[in-house]
């Protein structure tokens, strides 16, 4: 594969079984079984067993190791097991590492999980508590000492810079922000189920870090979810109708950090995600158009609003009045932001509903999304296709 052709992974493997936990903020029990009880709600859905699975994909950000998720699971011997690094820029990926591990025979059937206690137990917006030494470490080192400790901090800085660019306020994030809890308002696995905002709730809500107010900021949230990978030969057997994998992409940019790239020639878009749009694009052979449900990730508002001209939905500086006007179906499950914040893997899940035509929030005709992940990290991207 290469950033300048197609590669030839489209179309070989299908997600066939989606499942999770509730999304709380206190769960009330450890992430080992929440990861084990998305696993099996998920074979379930695909009308798997255990014993059908000999691969499993995780993010490097988790504590349930994939031998011990899958000892508590019943699964057996595994051939294949990967993480990813890099956050919610691992969402995607993880579904690509069990395409790549299906299409080269080295797995039949691969889960991909994520499982965490992210507000009662460690909560990534409380920023840096501590750090070993490492390289990353070091590039935070330039950072930490201004104040730049949280999340919400590395991005305002870039989310400041965009709205100078291009002459906006800070409501330009609004419209963001009231789609997804609309979508969410009747998304009954929503923490924000029956919660809709108006952009006067968003502007009237507190900052956080300026440009950045409280609405802007994704959730932090307890559960699991996890996604059943296989062949698109085998999928066509099994259960659920599959959703296949018509592209996968991981990108990195140019003087790329973590959360931290302030030393880009510019700061008002997002490099990795348009390397990941221009390889999803030629691989699947489609153009925006194509597309008929979005899932970007929304960690942040301002980052989905990038995502949307990185991809090329429209011009630069564009994204909000294109969002305002709904020209696009957008976080049609309420997003990381309306029903739950985990680490992108909720998102992949509706995405694979729209394309089964099970979602609450159904798009009618619905047969190509696409489903970003983390931004501001190396991230990925897929879009998911009705078999046809």
């Amino acid at each position: 594969m290469s950033i300048r052709s197609a590669d030839r992974l489209g179309g070989r493997a299908a997600i066939v079984g989606i499942g999770a936990t509730e999304f709380s903020k206190d769960s009330g029990r450890s992430e080992l079984t929440l990861a084990v009880e998305a696993v099996q709600a998920a074979l379930a859905d695909a009308g798997l067993t255990p014993a059908d699975v000999d691969g499993m994909v995780t993010f490097t950000m988790d504590t349930n190791p994939e031998i011990t998720v899958a000892q508590a699971a019943g699964i057996g011997e595994l051939s294949f097991f990967s993480r990813i690094h890099y956050g919610g820029g691992a969402a995607c990926a993880t579904v690509q590492q069990a395409a790549l591990a299906v299409a080269a025979g080295v797995a039949d059937v691969v889960v991909c999980y994520r499982a965490f206690n992210e507000r009662s137990g460690r909560r990534f917006g409380s920023g840096v508590q501590q750090r070993e030494p490492s390289a990353e470490g070091a590039a935070l080192g330039w950072q930490l000492p201004f104040g730049l400790l949280t999340p919400a901090s590395w991005v305002a800085m870039i989310a400041q810079r965009y709205l100078h660019a291009y002459g906006l306020t800070p409501d330009a994030f609004g419209h963001v922000a009231v789609t997804d809890r609309r979508h969410a308002a009747r998304n009954p696995a929503a923490y924000f189920y029956g919660k809709p905002i108006t952009l006067a709730d968003h502007a009237a809500s507190r900052w956080i870090v300026e440009p950045l107010r409280l609405l802007d900021c994704c959730q932090e949230t307890d559960g699991g979810q996890a996604i059943v990978v296989t062949s698109a030969e085998r999928a066509r057997d099994l259960r659920r109708p599959p959703a296949v994998i018509v592209a996968a992409a991981q990108g990195a940019g140019r003087n790329q950090e973590a959360m931290t790239s302030f030393y880009r020639d510019e700061l008002t878009g997002l490099p990795e995600m348009g390397v990941v749009a221009g390889q999803l694009w030629r691989t699947a052979g489609l153009a925006p158009g194509d597309i008929d449900v979005a899932i970007l990730y929304d960690h942040f508002t301002p980052f989905v609003l990038m995502q949307l001209e990185e991809f090329g939905f429209c011009g630069r500086g564009e994204a909000a009045d294109f969002v305002a006007a709904d020209a696009l179906p957008l976080n049609t499950h309420g997003g990381q932001l309306g029903e739950a914040y985990l680490h992108g893997m909720n998102g992949i899940a509706e995405a694979v509903r729209q394309v089964r035509g099970t979602s609450v929030n159904q798009i009618p005709g619905a047969s190509r999304t696409l489903v970003t992940a983390g931004t501001g990290v190396p991230t990925s991207g897929l879009i998911l296709g009705a078999d046809d």
